[in-house]
């Protein structure tokens, strides 16, 4: 590009951080407004001896964080609460504790990208392919190891004879004038050009269109397409009753896993024993799952007083005569497979996390029917610990 006529600014060249500070600090008391620093690396006080004013990018960085904020909790509450209201593993409508890793990484994302954003955009200008200082000996020596200050023309202080007589009483190594760029202009509604776009979009469209639909179909490309495996609920040629998904072979077990001898009994004759003691570890798992996986219905005591606010019937509660005659075997059975209306947790609650369940469930059923032995045990505790 062709330069014309007309001065952008004075620039200058300085070979030591120093001499930069000093430089800058002159142009500032001199009461230059117009004028820019460059260096190779940043120094620790040039904002200072330019007298900067700090920067509004932060101001963008806090609205648009906030923004995210606010926007992830009232989408998510409006999900969660309004439009499509469902208790969690217990947690109310509003859980505002879940909410929060969402909050947090839009609120990073939004302020993130509207920080680069702003900083391109709005404090450096850009894009700016004509900016004056490209491709000047000036940038070029301050991209490498030197230092420079430009004061532009459009200052309101801007004195060329005075400008030279500034950069010359700092002893700058060298004084460059930088002028415009001429302007161009490129037509771009030619029809050369569209005729270039239109040729540009058929082709590539058409090459899509032929890898996608027809070049994959055919050999050697079409590899993935035909495989020895079987789609969902797929007819089967292999197998006589033409069923692709196969049953487990009668009598087989895993490795390192007993089956358990009562699967598909609604009321068992026999049960199994528990194998957990109820130590404090065994009850803080029980208390765990039971919190997450039964009170939503049954209650956070056992009580039966569903938090569901109706969407399910309430079921009995765990401390009546019959639940509390349960053997710790029934109560398992129970929750492995479900009873009436509950479903089975089979598939939700590990055996270990079970067996912890019904622990647990037998010391909610003690605290809430205590007897006086148990009263004199606690009082006996309480009074050891004093001791």
């Amino acid at each position: 590009m062709k330069r014309s006529n007309k001065l952008f600014g004075i620039s200058a060249i300085f070979n030591s951080p120093n001499e930069i500070i000093h430089a800058a600090k002159v142009i500032a008391d001199y009461g230059y407004k117009n004028f820019d620093i460059n260096t190779p690396y940043p120094l620790h006080g040039m904002d200072k001896a330019m007298k900067l004013k700090p920067s509004k990018l932060g101001y963008i960085t806090l609205a648009f964080g906030l923004s995210g904020a606010l926007f992830a909790i009232l989408f998510m509450f409006w999900a969660m609460s309004i439009d499509y209201p469902q208790v969690i593993g217990g947690k109310p409508f509003f859980a505002f504790p879940a909410f929060i890793p969402v909050a947090f990484e839009v609120t990073v994302l939004l302020a993130t990208l509207s920080t680069v954003i702003g900083l391109l955009t709005f404090v450096f200008g850009f894009p700016n392919n004509k900016q004056s200082l490209h491709d000047t000996n000036y940038m070029k020596k301050v991209s490498a190891d030197k230092f420079g200050a430009v004061i532009y023309a459009d200052d309101q202080q801007f004195s060329e004879l005075k400008v030279k007589e500034l950069f010359s009483s700092l002893n700058a190594s060298s004084v460059e004038l930088i002028y415009y760029f001429e302007k161009e202009s490129y037509p771009i509604f030619q029809p050369k050009f569209l005729m270039l776009l239109l040729a540009v979009a058929v082709v590539t469209s058409g090459t899509t269109y032929f890898v996608l639909n027809k070049l994959l179909f055919m050999t050697p490309f079409n590899w993935m397409v035909y495989q020895d495996r079987l789609s969902a609920q797929e007819k089967s040629e292999f197998f006589s009753d033409n069923y692709g998904a196969r049953p487990k072979v009668e009598g087989t077990v895993a490795r390192g896993f007993l089956p358990y001898p009562f699967a598909g009994q609604n009321i068992p004759t026999e049960t199994l024993v528990n194998p957990l003691l109820p130590t404090k570890e065994v009850l803080k798992l029980g208390e765990n799952k039971y919190l997450s996986f039964c009170s939503p219905c049954h209650g956070n005591y056992a009580d039966g007083d569903s938090r569901l606010r109706g969407q399910f019937p309430n079921p009995p509660t765990l401390h009546s005569t019959r639940a509390r005659e349960f053997s710790d075997g029934m109560i398992y059975h129970i929750v492995t497979y479900g009873q009436n209306v509950m479903p089975a947790y089979e598939s939700q609650v590990t055996r270990e996390e079970r067996w912890a369940i019904v622990n647990y469930i037998r010391a909610l059923q003690r605290a809430k029917n205590a007897k006086e032995s148990d009263i004199k045990e606690l009082q006996m505790g309480l009074l050891d610990a004093s001791k």
